[in-house]
């Protein structure tokens, strides 16, 4: 599955490469092109909305999971067909919501909201090569890195947002890779540099150890127990969202 998707990214990388170099000059001018030779190589920084899907045997104990990510991007050659590329995310997989006592001693008379949420973040460094001119400008990039899957209980009050008191139920990690592709489509005026980025990743994140919704019992004595899964926890992700460059 995964190799499917990098060739694929990959593949459309090389179609589209001469079709957006025919298509460079739909818009340029004088100033434009005067505009792009003093471009220094600079850099892109970048965020996304993420929609995740488990693969593998994770996807016999989790759904899926909804998140964003951030990435930073420094251009190797002036030209911006290669650079460098810095990811980091968060995607939340599970979440539970309860109306509970702040304590026993209390009863029901101060009731606040219990939240327990399962996460996986990630962090990576990688290449990734593009198609720098044209109205659509596919690319394709991988990262070595890490991810880290924990879950995270936390009390606020009814009419409070912030938490005032949290604990972190469990968590692992593992070394983790990635690999996949997108297109940048720009939007405003050249000189603004920026594009929305709509793509998609395979990301390996190893074995691990996690809990999912339901994985923590509580007792009357306040003790809990907990009822981890160990598989790996292989992720597909969407995403959609922006790129604005940086001059350096």
């Amino acid at each position: 599955m995964k190799a499917r998707i990098i060739a694929a990214a990959a593949a459309a990388l090389l179609i589209a490469a001469p079709l957006a170099a025919q298509d460079d000059d739909w818009d340029w001018d004088d100033d434009d092109e005067e505009y792009y030779e003093k471009q220094p190589t600079g850099g892109f920084f970048g965020g996304s909305f993420i929609a995740a899907r488990t693969e593998g045997e994770f996807s016999d104990y989790v759904n899926g999971g909804l998140g964003g990510q951030i990435n930073y991007i420094h251009q190797l050659d002036r030209d911006g067909w290669l650079g460098i590329r810095a990811d980091a995310g968060l995607i939340v997989y599970g979440h539970e919501r309860q109306r509970v006592p702040l304590s026993p001693t209390l009863g029901g008379r101060i009731l606040v909201d219990l939240t327990t949420s399962n996460n996986i973040a990630f962090v990576g460094v990688g290449p990734q090569i593009g198609v720098p001119n044209g109205r659509l400008r596919p690319y394709v990039n991988g990262y070595a890195g890490y991810s880290f899957i924990w879950t995270q209980s936390s009390v606020s009050g009814t009419y409070d947002d912030e938490d005032f008191a949290s604990t972190t139920n469990f968590d692992d990690g593992s070394f983790s890779y990635c690999g996949g592709g997108g297109i940048y489509i720009p939007v405003g005026p050249r000189s603004s540099r920026a594009s929305l980025d709509i793509g998609v990743k395979y990301h390996n994140n190893g074995v691990a150890e996690y809990l999912r919704e339901g994985d923590i019992e509580d007792h009357p004595d306040g003790s809990i127990t907990l009822y981890p899964v160990r598989s790996d926890t292989d992720l597909l992700t969407f995403h959609i969202g922006f790129s604005i460059g940086i001059s350096h």
